[in-house]
């Protein structure tokens, strides 16, 4: 019996397959399809993803891989009008290393995330059909179409929009399908040298609309994307090579014959929907499974793979027994509302997009808004979230980075690389924190480490004492980015979100929270209810 089964190997079941499995815990991961697909439908990562993939090990291999967002080029019949660069204004900050995404197709992405799954021992079964699944007390059984049957004590249905395993459980998926926004799809071959690889080519004309965008890696792939061709009632017709041909002939007013072919075609229609709730008993659903949305943003992929970074470390503290099992219902209670938001938030840029294509020089930059990065995305309202903070960071907010150098050595680092891998960090800014931070380490082993920050007037490399990775803020940045004054104590969560702010003479309630995440299996650990300080606890 495996302890986790995850349904689905795209990029939310890969990213889940591979967070737990790097946490020693047993994975199976299957997917119906007999191959891996060649799918590139997702554009790529945005800057939250890109820190999420970084976490697991992978986000150099996505660099190299894929492309910077490419400058957009907007057409009107037939002739440029406008080029437009939504991040010509921005750059990474000391507190966010990424600004902006990264271009790569679907299929290279999960080739990255099996093979890093793979140096932890886990391939995905292909070819394996969930088609029923029992559950009790202790585990879930899943039924494959090939008639045989496999345990778990818990599964994760990844299986896109049309999720079995949604149907299975007879979870809702409610929301609506507009007929009337309607998009033809595929990966198509353009003979080089018609179309300039270093743009994002969008021709938006009264009648109509085709946008191709180079796939990096590639020489003479583009992701096509067009309004669909009409029967004389009104209908789509399905996408076809000849009809593809039509399109972009029509739109472009380029012979029809240097679109050299096309594969992955499919139509697109808006739907927006939502699970009403994202787990029944040891079964739980995420990405595609649990909501869809509008593409404008790009945040469909994105929001699955920060799903599976939610749930992978609660579902491992509570495997573990070091977590009491009502740590996993925080998984809905953080990941819907975010869901939800999302949903909205799409459907807007939709709406503006529209508007903004009816004129010329109008495009899909339109749809990009600080928003859509990911990187203000929290969970201030979470029963794990603790009043408290300092100027722009709360308590549930996403953990900010800072560079700093090594307390030890005087070699430059960053905060990212303390919260890399299966750990709760603790950060103690002030020589005020040092007992609470012992107290977490000799609490808590290996599941915690613990961080000195030093600050500018604080002595540098070979500071007496520092522990391995107690860190220098030689530049205040670190302080800056926590608004940190006084002496203070941190907690970032696993999935480097902030949990706890609390002052150096506060070691009790650091102590508490700590109990809260990584407790349920300490001999002196003292509970009085369902609740400890809100949160849930065994």
């Amino acid at each position: 019996m495996s302890d986790v089964l995850i349904v689905g190997a795209g990029p939310t079941g890969l990213t889940l397959a591979c967070d737990l499995a790097r946490r020693g815990v047993g994975v199976r991961i299957v997917d119906k399809s007999p191959d891996h697909p060649r799918s590139s439908r997702s554009k790529g990562p945005n800057p939250r993803s890109l820190e999420v993939l970084e976490d697991l090990g992978v986000v150099r291999a996505v660099l190299e891989a894929g492309s910077a967002p490419l400058p957009m080029r907007k057409y009107r019949d037939g002739v440029p009008v406008a080029d437009a660069d939504p991040y010509a204004d921005s750059a990474p900050t000391p507190d966010a290393p990424y600004d902006r995404g990264r271009l790569i197709a679907q299929w290279r992405l999960e080739e990255i995330l099996r093979d890093r799954l793979a140096e932890h021992g886990v391939t995905v079964a292909t070819g394996t059909e969930v088609v029923g699944l029992d559950q009790d007390g202790a585990s879930v059984t899943a039924s494959f179409a090939d008639g045989s049957r496999a345990g778990a004590r818990y599964a994760v249905g990844c299986d896109g929009a049309h999720s079995r395993v949604r149907k299975l459980l007879g979870v809702p998926f409610d929301g609506e399908t507009d007929e009337e926004q309607v998009m033809v799809c595929g990966d198509v071959g353009i003979a080089p040298g018609v179309l300039d690889r270093g743009v994002w080519h969008q021709w938006f004309d009264a009648d109509g609309a085709v946008m191709l965008c180079p796939v990096p890696g590639t020489r003479t792939s583009w992701w096509f994307q067009a309004g669909p061709e009409r029967d004389s009632a009104g209908r789509p017709l399905a996408p076809s090579l000849d009809g593809f041909r039509r399109l972009f002939a029509r739109h472009t007013r380029l012979p029809g014959s240097h679109l050299t072919g096309a594969a992955l075609l499919s139509t697109y229609r808006v739907n927006v929907r939502m699970a009403d709730r994202y787990r029944v008993g040891r079964v739980f659903l995420a990405g595609d499974a649990a909501h869809v949305h509008a593409i404008a943003g790009g945040l469909g992929m994105n929001t699955g793979i920060q799903d599976a970074f939610n749930l992978g470390w609660k579902l491992t503290q509570v495997l573990r027994g070091r977590a009491a099992a009502e740590l996993l219902d925080t998984y809905e209670e953080e990941r819907l509302p975010v869901a939800a938001w999302t949903l909205d938030l799409t459907s807007d840029r939709l709406r503006a997009t529209l508007e903004a294509i009816r004129e010329p020089g109008g495009g899909l930059d339109s749809a990009i808004t600080p928003a859509t990065t990911g990187l203000d995305r929290g969970y201030r309202w979470s029963s794990l979230a603790r009043p408290g903070g300092a100027g722009g960071v709360r308590s549930g907010d996403r953990a900010p980075d800072a560079p700093c150098h090594e307390a030890a050595t005087g070699a430059p680092t960053r905060l990212f690389n303390v919260f890399a891998g299966p750990h709760i960090t603790v950060l103690g800014f002030g020589a005020g924190t040092e007992d609470t931070l012992r107290e977490a380490a000799a609490a808590h082993g290996d599941t915690v480490r613990t961080c000195r920050v030093y600050g500018a007037g604080d002595p540098g490399p070979g500071t007496p004492g520092a522990g391995p990775y107690a860190l220098h803020d030689r530049e205040g940045l670190a302080r800056a980015a926590y608004g940190v004054g006084r002496d203070t104590v941190v907690v970032v969560r696993p999935d480097n979100h902030v949990g706890l702010f609390a002052g150096a003479d506060e070691t009790r309630a650091v102590r508490r929270y700590l109990d809260v995440l990584d407790g349920a299996a300490r001999p002196d650990r003292t509970t009085a209810g369902g609740v400890v300080d809100g949160a849930p606890k065994g």
